[in-house]
């Protein structure tokens, strides 16, 4: 009998968890769809998202590494071999560029 009982109980509460994530996930899709009135502008939005953030990745990594070639080149005339190998690796990158 407690064997039926416990079954019962377990069945009812993977229901209750079962009706309880449907209604999560329904209340999620009205918000979305509130948000959004169409997946193509949905698309659309994410399409110049992605173009806009890879245009600034670019911008910034070529900021980045013109400010670090200036730090590097002026650098160069450190003593000993610092500034040596310094040279050498501003030398690569010119190469690099061309």
């Amino acid at each position: 009998m407690n064997k039926i009982k416990a079954f019962f109980k377990k069945t009812a509460d993977k229901v209750k968890e079962n009706n309880e994530r449907s209604a999560r996930r329904q209340l999620i899709e009205e918000l979305f769809q509130d948000f959004h009135r169409s997946r193509a502008d949905v698309y659309k939005m994410n399409f110049v998202r992605g173009v806009f953030f890879g245009f600034g990745s670019v911008i910034g990594g070529t900021i980045v590494v013109a400010l670090l070639i200036g730090i590097l080149t002026l650098l160069v005339d450190l003593p000993g071999g610092i500034g040596d190998f310094v040279q050498y690796i501003v030398n690569i990158v010119r190469q690099n560029e061309s």
